[in-house]
């Protein structure tokens, strides 16, 4: 089985640089990613190569289920509230650490460069900032699920 870890750097590099498909192959293992079409997201299909070189066909392999859950809907447009956006693949937290409180709570007034969570990428926590002013109208994501790219993490209401 693939580490998790290596996964999410793949579906980051294939967001990042706009992939729709990699493929990639070694003697133990074979990962293929695949993203668009239907799906807004990459579905992985990993498979383990053969012991001995088959002389027959191999029958084909059903695509594995999408990487992660799908997103919360958007709120309605007459709303007037703007998402804040997962940059990046990773494990969303919404405290620098367990003792310390949230960066940011409901009724809270932000700046563009308040930090409102973390995302932990391979073992890298970055610090994600609003990047421009209001109140904090919803939280919309828990203390440690997992996040993708562009998936709304918290609704403000702009100043």
């Amino acid at each position: 089985m693939i580490d998790i870890r290596k996964l999410k750097e793949l579906v980051r590099l294939m967001v990042t640089n706009d992939l729709s498909e990699l493929d990639l192959r070694d003697e133990q293992q074979q990962v293929t990613v695949k993203r668009g079409g239907n799906q807004s997201q990459p579905v992985v299909q990993h498979v383990a190569p053969p012991a001995a070189p088959a002389v027959a066909a191999a029958a084909p392999v059903a695509p594995a289920a999408p990487v992660a859950a799908t997103a919360p809907p958007e709120p309605a447009a007459d709303e007037g509230l703007v998402p804040i956006e997962s940059p990046m693949v990773g494990t969303f937290y919404a405290k620098p650490n367990p003792e310390k409180p949230n960066f940011v709570s409901v009724g809270d007034s932000i700046g563009p460069d308040s930090v409102v969570c973390l995302i932990e990428a391979m073992k890298i926590f970055n610090e994600i900032k609003a990047e421009q002013s209001g109140t904090v109208v919803k939280v919309l994501v828990e203390n440690g699920d997992a996040v993708e790219f562009g998936q709304p993490l918290l609704l403000i209401k702009p100043e």
